[in-house]
């Protein structure tokens, strides 16, 4: 398990339909050498963990539970082929690059040791957006990414580091349950139902996903 390439964006004027403000930081391309990765704070004021990276809208992207999105080269090969056109590592605004690492069958709260100093935490999926959708420029694209279900994973910094394209990538720990990024994906989106599943993972979720998981258990608990 390896990285790839380690990818930034700046921050872009786009149609102000496709991204709040009219400004999105997902065109993201391959760094050269190394670059730090950090906690970057809450959700609201923090941005990326990694150093020059731009996330323009805060209230939706960004902050410690989001720090970093990783996606699998594997799936940027299995697009390739269904969309009939290159994608290079960072096309679908992803930080990491990874080969040989299954992002989407992570299990929430799975830890990764990514290079020689800096840990990683699985905390959920991504959700497709009409800033990503614009982006792409491909027809229907949020339903076509959400019925792939295969959404790559965010991560929060649990130790900060430098990391550099060609690292490797080690599972250092994972947890005893069978709540991946895969089944997260589902159950935030079109298998609500799925929700309670989630609670094994608790603390290690996204907070606004367990807050999800747990005021659907209090609905169905009451009722409702």
């Amino acid at each position: 398990m390896k990285l790839l390439t380690v990818n930034t964006g700046r921050p872009a004027a786009v149609d102000h339909t496709a991204a709040a403000g009219g400004v999105t930081g997902i065109d993201k391309h391959p760094v050269d050498g190394p670059v730090r990765v950090t906690d970057p704070g809450p959700k609201g004021t923090g941005g990326s963990g990694l150093a020059e990276d731009a996330v323009c809208d805060l209230r939706h992207h960004g902050g410690s539970d989001q720090a970093v999105y990783a996606f699998a080269r594997e799936d940027l090969d299995s697009w390739e082929n269904a969309l009939g056109r290159p994608l290079a590592n960072g096309a679908f605004g992803e930080n990491l690059t990874t080969a040989g690492l299954d992002v989407s069958g992570a299990r929430i709260g799975e830890r990764w040791r990514v290079g020689p100093d800096l840990v990683l935490e699985v905390t959920s999926s991504r959700i497709p957006c009409r800033t990503f959708a614009g982006h792409l420029g491909e027809s229907r694209w949020v339903k076509r990414f959400m019925a792939a279900a295969a959404p790559g994973a965010y991560l929060r910094v649990i130790e900060p580091g430098e990391i550099r394209a060609g690292g490797p990538v080690e599972i250092v720990h994972r947890p005893d349950h069978d709540v991946t990024v895969h089944l997260e994906f589902l159950a935030s989106t079109t298998r609500r139902e799925l929700l309670p599943r989630l609670l094994p993972a608790r603390d290690a979720l996204h907070p606004e996903v367990l807050r999800s998981a747990l005021k659907y258990v209090e609905s169905e608990a009451a009722g409702e």
